[in-house]
């Protein structure tokens, strides 16, 4: 972790902002107090295809019959009728 001023920052900006970028810490000061912590973001390395796929089995089973269930005893089962009401009609 480095220490550096307000003014250093403004001046050096690309500098310490190329050094974050690399792993640097850097704290910023002003008036001796620090005031702030300038650290590089921690990066998720992407999933490949394969652990993906893994990853989807592992997740639970869904139960679609209970599912629909659970939702109508919930919100209720007063649907108008069988026709879609977002279908457009065609004349």
């Amino acid at each position: 972790m480095k220490v550096i001023n307000q003014r250093e920052f403004r001046n050096n900006s690309a500098a310490v902002m190329n050094a974050v970028e690399a792993g640097e810490t850097y704290h910023v000061t002003r008036n001796g107090v620090e005031i702030a912590e300038i650290r590089p973001l921690p990066r998720r390395r992407r999933l490949t295809a394969e652990e993906l796929v893994a990853k989807h089995r592992g997740l639970p089973q869904v139960d679609h019959s209970a599912m629909r269930q659970e939702a109508n005893d919930f919100f209720g089962d007063d649907r108008v009728g069988d026709e879609d009401p977002w279908e457009r009609h065609r004349g």
